[in-house]
């Protein structure tokens, strides 16, 4: 964040998104941990961050990658204990860097002890009450309570079984079997929730991710979707009733603490109802993430997100890769360069010395946006998704329930490449029982951390310098953006005092602006000219 901005952290802030399990493996398992984030902390202070955001870390069967939850208030085993994950919000701060941790409100695993009550108490069961169980259609309710298709493809709702044998209820799972849906008419669900976000600000935790935001409250009559009218579990008016509560619980600790929506929508003014002041402090930008590389649709995307956010007075945040999906590196040395998990498939031609180039130049391009910008793990390194892993190896349910078509999220989840010629690359200290719990690519060794750091040339130092400048810089981080007149596909807009940021997304160079002094470049330019699919900052006043 600028350090000429004395708002709240969250509204300029560079967020670092760690996934736990593959950034670092102090325990020898394969499997990354806090051991391994504590041992990387200062790596991540010298990459000049702002906050880190830890994607799931709780007790949990795994049957999603942990964001099956079995109990929100504590760690599980593989990564570490609670007493370390308090130690390490403790030397974050000490670094300077502010800690988010991942919340999964709609849903927890089917090991939690609510969801097993509920099961082994039978048809009365008052846990019951805490989900969604319905009995079923038909004569003898072998038929499902509705035909509603999840988010990660396949039916909704899977069939009990009473403690006496006989088949029972239905219950709801917007996401895999193992995962039920949470009942959030219910005020136990919203006082368990409440007390959750207390348990983990009164460690000292700044800010909250709120996975899935918008799927919390479901039309209780079970409608079938129709386009005529409001989808049954999306974007529900109810929802926000839930988020002015939980604002209130953040407003009343000390430090500015944040909430921040995992919101996938298509219509801005819907999602910008989730930023009302009262609501969540920011939200996911997936639309610039998904967005292709084209100048005249870049340039849509920002004027859109930037007018959405505007009338309630919220930060705009700014994303190109998460733990969901395929990396901006291969997405961009495609022939079709957006992103979106219906056309996602396996074999798609990628040019990944072309990928790369965008890759950077769209560093420079989100950095230099006003708002939060958030950096996915391995994204500074300029690591591309792994396409490759063996069918036996994969373990993201995406895979399988959609039937092997969608190719799952794993690629994007690879460990990270540390030091080293050969796997495991550092990830694992020496002499680690076992490997990498997901297989990374020998070509890595040349995208390793060592490897990169002191190359001028490399992606990491591209980000250690821009992520530098925008914290001296006064015109970067939060504030306002002006459009300057330029060539057909390419961007170019000032934030003041001073500062321009040109992207050329054409086919052919372009003359640099009048200016006093380029202060970053993500690739070589031609004498005072800049190349296709190159970004500069310049001080041009």
């Amino acid at each position: 964040m600028s350090t000429a901005d004395s708002g709240p952290w969250w509204r300029g802030a560079v967020i670092y998104q760690v996934y736990p399990r593959s950034f670092a493996d102090g325990g020898g398992d394969g499997i990354g941990d806090i051991a391994g984030i504590r041992s990387r902390l200062r790596y991540l202070s010298e990459l000049g961050i702002d906050a880190i955001w830890f994607s799931p870390w709780y007790p949990s069967p795994m049957a999603d990658a942990g964001y099956d939850v079995a109990d929100y208030r504590d760690i599980d085993p593989v990564f570490g204990t609670l007493a370390e994950a308090e130690a390490l919000i403790s030397e974050a701060h000490e670094l300077g860097i502010r800690t988010i941790v991942d919340i999964v409100p709609n849903h927890c695993s089917d090991a939690h002890p609510w969801f097993r009550a509920a099961l082994a108490g039978g048809p009365d069961a008052p846990e019951r009450e805490l989900f969604w169980f319905r009995p079923g259609r038909g004569p003898n309710g072998d038929e499902r309570p509705t035909d509603w298709v999840g988010e990660f493809g396949g039916p909704t709702w899977t069939r009990t079984v009473n403690p006496d044998g006989t088949p029972g209820d239905w219950y709801l799972h917007l996401f895999a079997p193992e995962q039920p849906d949470f009942n959030w008419d219910h005020p136990r669900v919203r006082a368990e929730f409440e007390d959750v976000l207390r348990f983990w600000f009164d460690r000292g935790v700044d800010g909250i991710r709120i996975d899935s935001a918008g799927l919390l409250v479901k039309d209780g009559t079970l409608p079938e979707t129709r386009p005529d009218r409001p989808h049954p579990f999306r974007d529900l008016d109810g929802v926000h009733e839930i988020y002015r509560s939980w604002r209130r619980v953040a407003d009343s600790y000390p430090g500015d603490r944040a909430l921040i929506g995992e919101v996938w929508l298509p219509d801005r003014q819907r999602f910008a109802n989730y930023l009302r002041p009262n609501e969540l402090h920011s939200a996911f930008n997936f639309d610039f993430l998904g967005c292709v590389w084209d100048a005249s649709a870049l340039r849509e995307s920002i004027d859109g997100t930037l007018g959405a956010h505007a009338p309630v007075g919220a930060p705009a945040t700014w994303v190109l890769s998460n733990h969901d999906v395929t990396r901006h590196v291969t997405r961009y040395g495609r022939a079709d360069t957006r992103f979106s998990f219906a056309a996602k498939r396996e074999g798609i031609p990628t040019d990944l010395e072309l990928g790369t180039r965008r890759a950077r130049a769209a560093a420079l391009l989100s950095l230099a946006l006003p708002g939060a910008a958030y950096v996915y793990q391995g994204e500074e390194l300029g690591l591309w998704e792994v396409e490759d892993i063996p069918f036996e190896l994969r373990q993201d349910p995406m895979w399988e329930r959609s039937g092997r078509v969608d190719p799952g999220r794993d690629g994007c989840r690879v460990p990270l490449p540390w030091a080293g010629d050969a796997p495991p690359f550092g990830f694992s200290p020496d002499g680690a029982a076992a490997g990498p719990w997901l297989p990374q690519p020998a070509d890595w060794k040349d995208r390793t951390v060592r490897a990169q750091t002191g190359d001028p040339h490399s992606m990491l130092e591209l980000y250690r310098a821009a992520i530098a400048i925008r914290r001296s810089e006064a015109a970067l981080g939060d504030g306002a953006l002006t459009w300057l007149p330029a060539p057909d596909q390419v961007l170019a807009f000032a934030r003041e005092p001073g500062l321009t940021c040109l992207v050329n997304l054409s086919a052919a160079a372009v003359p640099l602006p009048a200016h006093e002094r380029l202060l970053l470049a993500s690739g070589p330019l031609d004498d005072d000219r800049l190349p296709p699919d190159t970004a500069v900052w310049l001080r041009t006043g």
